[in-house]
């Protein structure tokens, strides 16, 4: 009962808080020369539920482009989760692929993925692969990291325990070493999801035609600030239910050690 109190209280106090938020909002709309610049939040609301029945753009809902958006988002994810686990496992436990690519991952590392526009453009084309691509380079150097040091961090002990007790190489590496990277995997998983959907946005700006982040861009170039609002607001309810559901499977997957909400 008292976790329940305390999950509700802040529930309550969250609701609160964008309850603050959207009255400063539209205080500011209705009495200062910002109103000018910014839509009204009625109005906003008004937008997106007309766009849920009626396309932006020539063929797609606002729910369609999100859809858009989420599919693209999910592929590059799952991509770059595959990739860099196996580049953070390797390079955090054989030193000879860590001699090899550490430093050409810490080349890599810096780099946005909004850098990779140009790049994704001439060795891809303009179609879905080279937004795959941006997506995939957003999510991989997260995930990389948390899982190479999650490597290098698994106790010695633990290692010399399990041999001591008869277990080979290959099982101790799926009995000792993955679950002790487990949480830094899903630390890195949940961090490379929020930037995959962050770069969306710089995606859907290579020649698309839809999805989220072009109906931002689209609203820009006709300066509909309505449009821009509806969009982004697509981008955080849906970036933070993502994140909200890494939470829940990490939560499943690591009974034994749960990071602090």
């Amino acid at each position: 009962m008292k976790r329940l109190k305390e999950q509700a209280g802040s529930i309550l106090l969250s609701m609160i808080g964008i309850v603050v938020v959207i009255v400063l909002w539209d205080f500011i709309v209705r009495f200062t020369t910002l109103g000018r610049l910014l839509p009204a939040p009625f109005e906003v609301v008004r937008r997106l539920l007309y766009t849920l029945s009626h396309p932006i753009g020539k063929k797609y809902t606002w729910t369609m482009h999100l859809l858009v958006s989420l599919r693209r988002v999910m592929t590059g994810f799952c991509f770059s989760s595959l990739a860099g686990v196996l580049m953070g496992m390797a390079m955090g436990r054989f030193k000879a692929v860590e001699a090899v690519f550490h430093p050409l991952f810490e080349l890599i590392r810096p780099i946005p993925s909004v850098a990779w526009i140009p790049l994704a453009i001439v060795w891809f084309g303009i179609g879905e692969t080279a937004k795959f691509f941006i997506i995939f380079m957003a999510g991989f150097v997260n995930v990389v990291v948390n899982t190479y040091a999650g490597a290098k961090r698994v106790e010695e002990d633990m290692l010399g325990v399990a041999y001591m007790l008869g277990a080979n190489q290959i099982q101790a590496f799926f009995r000792v070493v993955i679950p002790s990277c487990v949480p830094y995997i899903f630390a890195g998983m949940q961090v490379a999801l929020s930037t995959c959907w962050m770069a969306v946005l710089a995606a859907e700006m290579v020649s698309s035609t839809e999805g989220i982040g072009w109906t931002i861009t689209a609203g820009q170039e006709a300066g509909d600030m309505t449009q821009i609002f509806v969009g982004i607001i697509g981008i955080a309810v849906v970036g933070l239910l993502l994140a909200v559901l890494m939470r829940w499977i990490e939560k499943i997957l690591c009974r034994w050690r749960v990071r602090g909400t």
